[in-house]
């Protein structure tokens, strides 16, 4: 009672000092009083200090607001200084010793913003890209990588075939369209095509092409010993793979065009719905440029094409686990065959006896169309994808019935039809850290049909030469001869591999192979194949393998002539000997590395060589005017050669060279021998040659480089020759071709969806050669590769 009787006077002795105090600071000192907040009571418990008031935020209060700390009391002027010194004593502010509340809503940063279902969508098919790559290693396999955005910076970007892309792989030459577009190592016609892991079975072109390079996301050349799931066609295997950055509700349309009344508008578009991605294409392709021509003109005679292509991909997320793909395309093209003015007639036609071979009339048109059903699923170790495929594919070559009677004597329309059903799957099964087995097989059922009505001339019994009636003197009327074969064939693989890492360096890949064919011929065939690859550092990976390879021909190819239908006849063939065609078995060897040259950051070479040694080594040509393939076989060939590459790559500056050597060689036709002259054929069978695509040296090399929205670019291609001449026994000049391109993005529509530009050039020094120049083994024409041309574009991002 005393003590607190005893507090009170003092308080209310400090309270009137404080009073005093003001007074005696003027009016200016009252003012600021005034303003000032009220002096908070110190709380009865000092263990517990009281937030001051002024500290808490009100609900209108900013943050910054919230966390600035009051202003001080005036300071009083003159006076007694103690009751002041009291007043503003640090003791009457506790802020210091309590920390201000967190304002929850308005302090934290705000939160991530959820995943779009695009997003989310797109998420989980790149998990199952990803389980789908290890379906598909390239184990022990080289491998060249071509993306997206290196087909832009190519001259004449997506707007380039895809034939012309691939010619920038090591080990890839040119040649005509009429004997196969592109060799790969020297092979013919042993490439395969895949998209995203799927196989698409052969066609019946030859030259039009299914796909286009404005469906790449990318595009893999896989080459050298292939690891035991790849069968069938093994020179190479392109793994195209769809884009996967297509799916954001966007598109894009453009138009190209120039030299050889080249025009090709192009559009695509893709997007994503609830849990279903979709991306759509199509092209269109006008030019007097279709076939390779003739002449070195600059403008080819009778050789206009026009070509639709059209690509579908539709992939739907089933569970987290499993997802369904549609993969669909056509390509309808018709194309003249390029006149050679200047040919002789040899034949009479009634009163007719010449003919201006600048007027032939020469046509030809393909069809083709795949589509592709697959079931991924990825769970527990486990992932495997089966697939349904068909394939339909349609050629028809019209003749000029006056003009080929005239000069060679015969007239032949040639139509050809397969249709294609199968089945694949394939499974990677982790069982144990170490080893992933991996197995699957193959299966298709091929229903073909060759048809050829042939009209010819009846031959001099005597001389062989076009028969006359020995009354009249006129020549003999032509006769039509039809010739056809249907079949219903089969082919079967399977295999199984295992994929161990020895080491976190060294991994052995060991597997087995087993194909079947029931086709003309039946045959069947086990093939091992194993490989090593090793990673020593960083930065340096060998591999080195050993395949051995079963490789069918096609069978639409294979299809058997009746020659004696044609006895007695100018078109009458002087070797009789009709073997059937076989398939192709061989021994694969393939060695190489690929190094990062440290010193100079962004630069990796490689190197890479490789053996064959064949049995029946399956080859083609045109042994006619139409403009289709027959097959035959060597019994014995070797193909050896050595790759090299170089890449380099600093900031917005992109290189790249490649160099190739290569030989194959041949000995002893075995299989439709009537397609051969008896000379040629005699030769061949005791001496070695070269096959008539091979080349001694390749080469290509390619430049870009991106200057804020502008790119430029340029890529050459070298050639040291075919073979040609009797028995391919020479070889037509070497040639480069050099091309350049600039394109710039204008942001015209938005930021986003830019506006490019594109101006380019082929053959910058308009050099003049030849392909092919009409001799040789299977080479009925000359070719030349395309003078100088200048094209433009524009493309928008919708």
């Amino acid at each position: 009672m005393y003590s607190a009787s005893l507090r009170i006077p003092r308080s209310l002795l400090l309270s009137a000092s404080a009073l005093v105090l003001v007074a005696a600071s003027g009016a200016p000192a009252l003012a600021q009083a005034g303003a000032a907040s009220p002096t908070p009571q110190p709380s009865a418990s000092p263990s517990a200090p009281e937030t001051p008031a002024a500290t808490q935020p009100s609900p209108q209060q900013s943050p910054a607001a919230a966390e600035q700390p009051p202003s001080p009391p005036p300071q009083a002027q003159g006076g007694n200084v103690l009751p002041e010194t009291r007043v503003v004593a640090p003791a009457e502010r506790p802020r210091p010793r309590t920390k201000p509340p967190r304002v929850v809503a308005t302090n934290r940063p705000p939160a991530s913003t959820p995943p779009t279902q695009q997003q989310v969508v797109a998420q989980q098919n790149q998990k199952f890209d990803a389980a789908r790559q290890t379906i598909f290693p390239p184990i022990g396999a080289g491998s060249y990588q071509l993306s997206h955005q290196a087909i832009e910076s190519l001259p004449q970007g997506n707007n380039t075939a895809l034939d012309k892309a691939l010619l920038q792989f090591p080990g890839v030459h040119q040649d005509s369209a009429a004997s196969g577009e592109l060799h790969v190592r020297n092979e013919h016609a042993n490439l395969q095509y895949r998209i995203n892991g799927i196989m698409l079975p052969d066609g019946v072109g030859g030259f039009g092409q299914i796909l286009d390079t404005g469906i790449v996301g990318n595009m893999a050349l896989l080459t050298g010993a292939l690891p035991a799931q790849y069968g069938l066609r093994t020179a190479g295997v392109l793994d195209i793979t769809t884009k996967a950055d297509a799916f954001d509700n966007s598109g894009k349309v453009s138009v190209y065009g120039g030299s050889h009344q080249t025009i090709t508008p192009f559009a695509e578009y893709g997007g994503t719905v609830g849990q279903t991605q979709y991306y759509v294409s199509g092209r269109y392709l006008y030019n007097n440029l279709g076939i390779e021509n003739p002449t070195p003109a600059n403008e080819a005679i009778h050789d206009r094409t026009q070509q639709e292509k059209g690509f579908a991909y539709v992939s739907t997320v089933l569970d987290p686990n499993s997802r369904i793909t549609y993969i669909g395309g056509v390509s309808n093209a018709l194309y003249q065959i390029p006149n050679n003015p200047g040919q002789p007639s040899n034949f009479q036609l009634g009163n007719i006896t010449s003919f201006n071979s600048a007027f032939l009339n020469e046509r030809q048109s393909e069809l083709n169309q795949f589509n592709v059903v697959a079931y991924q699923h990825s769970a527990e170790g486990i992932d495997y994808q089966l697939s349904y495929f068909n394939r339909y594919s349609q050629l028809h070559f019209w003749p000029d019935p006056i003009g080929d009677l005239l000069i060679n004597g015969i007239s032949s329309s040639v139509y050809r039809q397969s249709y294609v059903n199968g089945i694949q799957e394939d499974t990677a099964w982790r069982i144990a850290d170490a080893h992933t087995l991996r197995f699957g097989f193959t299966t298709s059922a091929e229903r073909s049909l060759v048809t050829g009505i042939n009209t010819t001339f009846p031959s001099d019994p005597v001389n062989g030469g076009q028969a006359f009636d020995p009354t009249t003197g006129a020549p003999l009327p032509p006769v039509t001869i039809y010739d056809s074969s249907s079949k219903l064939g089969w082919l079967f693989g399977a295999y199984v591999q295992d994929e161990w890492k020895i080491t976190n360096n060294l991994t052995l890949n060991v597997g087995l192979r087993f194909d079947q064919m029931w086709q003309y011929v039946d045959a069947n065939q086990f093939s091992p194949r194993i490989s090593l690859t090793w990673v020593p550092q960083d930065g340096t990976t060998v591999h080195a393998g050993y395949a051995r390879t079963f490789t069918p021909p096609q069978q639409v190819i294979a299809a058997p002539t009746n020659i004696a239908l044609f006895q007695g006849m100018v078109a009458a063939p002087a070797v009789t000997q009709n073997d059937p065609v076989l398939p192709e078995r061989a021994h694969v060897f393939d060695a190489g590395v690929v190094q990062k040259i440290w010193p100079i950051p962004g630069l990796e070479v490689g190197l890479d060589g490789y053996v064959k040694l064949a049995r029946d080594l399956l080859d083609d040509g045109q042994f006619g005017q139409a403009y289709v393939l027959d097959g035959f076989n060597y019994a014995k060939a070797n193909n050896i050669g050595l790759e090299l590459k170089a890449s380099y790559t600093k900031g917005n500056l992109k290189l790249y060279g490649n160099v190739a050597w290569a030989r194959q060689i041949g000995t002893n036709i075995v299989s439709n021998q009537f397609l051969f002259d008896p000379d040629e054929l005699a030769y061949i069978a005791t001496h070695y040659i070269h096959t008539d695509h091979s080349q001694w040296v390749t080469a290509s090399a390619g430049a870009s480089y991106q200057w804020y929205d502008t790119k430029f670019s340029a890529s050459m291609i070298y050639g040291s020759g075919l073979r040609s001449g009797f028995a391919n026994t020479d070889h037509v000049p070497s040639y480069t071709q050099v091309n350049v391109g600039v394109s710039h993005d204008f942001h015209f529509v938005a930021p986003n969806k830019p506006t490019t530009v594109r101006f380019d050039v082929v053959n910058l020094f308009d050099k003049i050669y030849e392909i092919r120049d009409g001799s040789g083994i299977g080479v009925f024409a000359p070719q030349f590769g395309p003078r100088r041309g200048f094209f433009v574009g524009i493309s928008q991002k919708i």
